[in-house]
């Protein structure tokens, strides 16, 4: 009984530092509102890496959550909307 107790006990804690890293991995994400090739785009890659993928980017923007990064294409007239780099 003990060992199924031991057990049952070891998978709770291990499943919950699961569920803890993965939300230390989670907070490090970072929105970024890109001018790619002339359009507006969010896109949680780094600059490095929308380069390697899109080409021509600048950078306007980082924000914490989804929702910011939308507002601020949003006010430049939304994702897709064209763009110049500064």
């Amino acid at each position: 009984m003990l060992t199924a107790r031991s057990g049952l006990l070891t998978g709770l804690v291990l499943g919950l530092a699961g569920c803890l890293a993965i939300g230390v991995v989670n907070a490090d994400v970072k929105y970024r509102l890109y001018c790619a090739n002339g359009k507006l785009e969010v896109d949680t890659r780094t600059p490095e890496q929308m380069q390697r993928a899109r080409g021509q980017v600048c950078l306007l923007g980082e924000f914490d959550t989804r929702a910011q990064a939308e507002a601020a294409a949003d006010r430049r007239g939304g994702s897709g909307a064209p763009c110049t780099c500064p």
